[in-house]
């Protein structure tokens, strides 16, 4: 039970933050050339983030943040269930950055426009205005990532983090008995995707419903 409670805490804990990282730096990417910003920096500084995080293995993520970044900064106490929930995060954000920032493009430029016409700044109209409709567009990708993350915390026990994989290997320790426990591993990792995406559905739907009416 602890496992699958790891398991979830840490992956809806990395999405959230996922979430407000990729849609920041989306929302820096895509700012116009012609506002009274450090545009340049903040774009690269964004590149070389999503490079880091998207070129590197999760797993090397968990251990650096884990045994050297958070240490050489002073805070090697920190739980390592935080620290899962941390480095899942940040290495969630650069793949959210690109979905959102996709979405964003999808959204008719007009739209935009639209909201500079009105007198909205740039954020007050990415806000108000293309946010709301880009996030629509990308549920399917945000759930996808949901499911990615999921999957991916079967690393999480090099940090001493009981999850699901770890739970099941205990038991298999316990009793010499590998089979029936990495065969309801599987199974378990299933029924979590397949709920996931069963919600995920009907997320949809009422999303589409909404647009109709």
């Amino acid at each position: 039970m602890v496992g699958l409670q790891n398991t979830l805490l840490i992956s809806v804990a990395a999405l959230a933050i996922g979430l407000i990282i990729g849609t920041l730096m989306a929302t820096i990417k895509l700012i116009p050339s012609s506002e009274k910003l450090p545009v340049k920096v903040l774009k690269k500084i964004v590149d070389a983030y999503v490079a880091l995080f998207r070129g590197t293995p999760i797993v090397v993520q968990l251990l650096i943040m884990y045994f050297v970044a958070l240490p050489l900064i002073g805070l090697a106490r920190v739980p390592p269930l935080i620290v899962a929930m941390i480095a899942f995060g940040l290495n969630s954000g650069a793949y959210v950055s690109e979905m959102v920032r996709g979405g964003i493009l999808s959204v008719d430029k007009g739209q935009m426009e639209a909201g500079r016409t009105l007198g909205l700044t740039y954020v007050q109209t990415m806000k108000l205005i293309i946010l709301p409709q880009a996030i629509k567009n990308i549920v399917p990708m945000i759930g996808n990532e949901f499911i990615a993350l999921i999957k991916e915390t079967s690393v999480v026990s090099f940090i001493a983090v009981i999850d699901l994989t770890k739970a099941f290997k205990q038991i298999g320790d316990a009793t010499y008995e590998y089979i029936i426990p990495y065969l309801m591993l599987a199974l378990c990792y299933l029924i979590l995707v397949l709920g996931i995406t069963y919600l995920l559905r009907l997320v949809e739907r009422r999303m589409r419903r909404s647009d109709r009416d």
